[in-house]
């Protein structure tokens, strides 16, 4: 059962629900595998607990 992680700042739930279908179908048609084996986790992290090039996302 392949289980997709996905790390990312907050997005509307509408987009999170295209995400996962398409991430779902991905490995559907790749591995020739049932949709309801396929696992998606999203965490997502707040601006102000994420950081790039040593500054916070938050404060650019």
């Amino acid at each position: 059962m392949p289980i997709v992680t996905i790390q990312q700042g907050p997005r509307d739930v509408e987009l999170k629900r295209d995400l996962v279908k398409r991430v779902t179908d991905a490995f559907v048609d790749a591995y020739k595998i049932p949709a309801e084996t396929v696992q998606v986790w999203i965490h997502e992290v707040p601006a102000d607990s994420w950081a790039a090039a040593g500054r916070l996302i938050a404060d650019k």
